[in-house]
């Protein structure tokens, strides 16, 4: 069975965005704890929908085990490399939500480390009937191999900036929160013996996450339409970073993470 096969495989998931759970995710955030039908801040829905599956179901990295709902990309180390969104309309705190899930491409690459598989999918996020947030996730496997340390490019100058630190209580909580299992994120003798890194990995979507917020902190009174994000390199914990943007047009921005290595996430937002 050839990994195109997975293409247009899809499932569904239901949730409550529960008053417990955005409690933890704003605990972890340092956030106000949105009420029973107000907005949930973006971003906040990638830690709704997963499947608690028992450790007997995971494969060594801490993923669920391949060849399931995605192609199975055996020896491959699996990463969240970017993706696009749009918002809709904000999902209500406090009530049941719905997210559909469809593979729409797998294609085999070629790139400086090796063979890669890029698997997209895309998340349909309904609630009350309505569709609130369209995003396409962008996942990557890659074949064993040393992972990139520096991007070699200085940090752009940013209209706003937040510093963050990123701490193993901040990434342990982030796994928590998000039932993530992948061990490269707090598991230290696993991500520096064996997938190669020189400390713990910071999430991605973590990343994502307060970048956007920090757009959203800057400008208050606007309105995020469309966030797209792309993965350049990892960052390793406790290494501080920051995140930060400009706007480089009418209701058009850029974004990025990263230190003194240079650039780790890059992004777009449009906003109104």
């Amino acid at each position: 069975m050839s990994a195109t096969d997975w293409i247009g495989r899809s499932e569904t998931a239901h949730d409550h965005l529960s008053h417990n759970l955005l409690k933890r995710i704003a605990a972890t955030f340092g956030e106000a704890v949105p009420e029973d039908g107000a907005d949930v801040p973006p971003l906040w829905q990638w830690c709704f929908f997963q499947d608690p599956l028992p450790e007997t179901a995971l494969g060594s990295d801490g993923h669920p085990a391949r060849g399931g709902f995605l192609p199975p990309a055996d020896n491959r180390n699996r990463m969240w490399a970017g993706g696009r969104i749009e918002f809709l309309h904000p999902l209500r705190a406090g009530q049941a939500a719905t997210r559909v899930s469809t593979i729409t491409q797998v294609e085999e690459k070629s790139g400086r480390t090796g063979s890669l598989l890029f698997v997209t999918v895309r998340h349909d996020y309904s609630q009350e009937g309505r569709l609130a947030i369209r995003e396409e996730q962008d996942i990557v496997y890659r074949e064993p191999t040393p992972p990139k340390q520096g991007s070699g490019d200085a940090l752009p100058h940013g209209e706003w900036s937040e510093a963050v630190d990123p701490t193993p209580t901040l990434l342990f909580r982030y796994s928590a929160v998000t039932f993530n299992g992948h061990r490269i994120h707090y598991d230290y003798p696993y991500v520096t013996g064996t997938e190669g890194y020189s400390g713990l990995v910071v999430h991605g979507p973590l990343i994502a996450t307060l970048n956007l917020r920090a757009f959203c902190r800057a400008h208050p009174d606007k309105r995020v339409r469309r966030f797209a994000y792309r993965g350049v390199r990892p960052l390793i914990a406790p290494q501080a970073f920051e995140v930060g943007g400009r706007i480089t047009e009418s209701g058009v921005a850029e974004l990025w993470a990263g230190n003194a290595d240079g650039v780790a996430q890059t992004a777009d937002i449009h906003f109104e």
